[in-house]
């Protein structure tokens, strides 16, 4: 089967042998899948000798089941998340664990973004915000946007911030009505969006050096409250800043609990719900409940989609400077 990966800098199409689903696992025909542009991008340009196959956002049809696995039949749709089950690929052996059914009248290509809403979600969880307080979102590719969607669709006083313009323009035409180019026009706004008080949190959606934006944010927030770094940002910052308002400074960790633990994902075994109440399954299934009931679109941000033959488009959409660029999605031959 067909696959993206990236070897020394380069993304091309390789072939992959074809998975088996192993025990608590489904197999998917690949419909749609969606880039992440800050972690791939990141893969590619770390790529050496050893192909690296790209990818963790899905969405498919069910073609088989594995042993074990109950409630999924052959011929549904389910979206899913998470390397190394998910990937640009013809083909997914995925955990039930990582996986949410799509119901008939959501887009596949927006349940494709599955994985990216799953980080979305739980960056605003680690933020624990509680109806009523508000949150400035800084950047607004596709995590950002999303992030200020589903705060929004929370009643969550929101806030964007991106110096490009079509960025902006794009996430108040999603009903988001404080969105900004430019900081001090924020500055200026924060106290009447926020009641007077400053933000409760900043989740911080850029990449790079970090220090002048999360100085930035210590600004922004009100005593004791909190910034989410969700980027690929560095992290040094004025610690006079941090200590006049003792402000918190927190790592938003993919999509939730469970990732990276393999007794949940290879193995299949859920945490009790009594324990852990969102993990990085559930945020999935969260995600497709947002679409399904309206409350967010990703539709609209989709700004490339291509076939998987040429994979390689898709990235050069982030890489050529184009500034409108914001969803990228690969169609695979089965897609609809």
């Amino acid at each position: 089967m067909k696959a993206v990966a990236a070897q020394n800098g380069r993304i091309f199409i390789t072939e992959l042998g074809a998975p088996e689903p192993a025990p608590g696992h489904v197999l998917l025909r690949t419909e749609y899948s969606a880039v992440s542009p800050g972690t791939e991008l990141s893969m590619t340009a770390s790529s050496g000798d050893n192909p690296v196959v790209l990818g963790y956002s899905a969405v498919g049809i069910v073609e088989r089941v594995g042993p074990g696995v109950e409630g999924i039949e052959p011929g549904e749709r389910l979206a899913c998340y998470g390397a190394p089950y998910v990937r640009h690929a013809e083909r997914l052996a995925v955990p039930v664990n990582l996986t949410a059914k799509v119901p008939e009248h959501v887009d596949p290509r927006e349940a494709a973004f599955a994985g990216l809403g799953a980080i979305a979600i739980h960056a605003l969880r680690t933020a624990e915000l509680q109806f009523g307080e508000s949150v400035v979102v800084v950047g607004l590719g596709i995590l950002g946007n999303l992030i200020a969607q589903i705060a929004g669709a929370a009643a969550l006083r929101t806030a964007g911030i991106d110096v490009r313009a079509e960025r902006a323009r794009s996430l108040r035409e999603r009903g988001v009505r404080h969105v900004y180019t430019d900081a001090a026009d924020l500055g200026r706004d924060l106290p009447a969006i926020t009641g007077g008080a400053g933000a409760d949190a900043v989740l911080l959606c850029a990449g790079g050096p970090g220090e002048t934006l999360i100085n930035q944010a210590m600004e922004w927030l009100r005593d004791r409250g909190k910034i989410v770094i969700v980027g690929d940002l560095g992290m040094a910052f004025s610690r006079a800043a941090m200590f006049a308002k003792e402000v918190q400074v927190l790592i938003s960790r993919a999509g939730g609990p469970g990732r990276y633990d393999t007794v949940y994902e290879k193995e299949n075994k859920d945490y009790p719900i009594g324990y852990v109440r969102w993990t990085e399954g559930r945020n999935v299934g969260e995600f497709v409940r947002l679409l399904a009931e309206g409350r967010i679109a990703v539709a609209p941000l989709i700004t490339h989609e291509v076939p998987l033959e040429r994979a390689e488009d898709a990235y050069a959409a982030y890489t050529s400077g184009d500034s409108g660029a914001i969803g990228a999605l690969l169609r695979y031959s089965s897609g609809s």
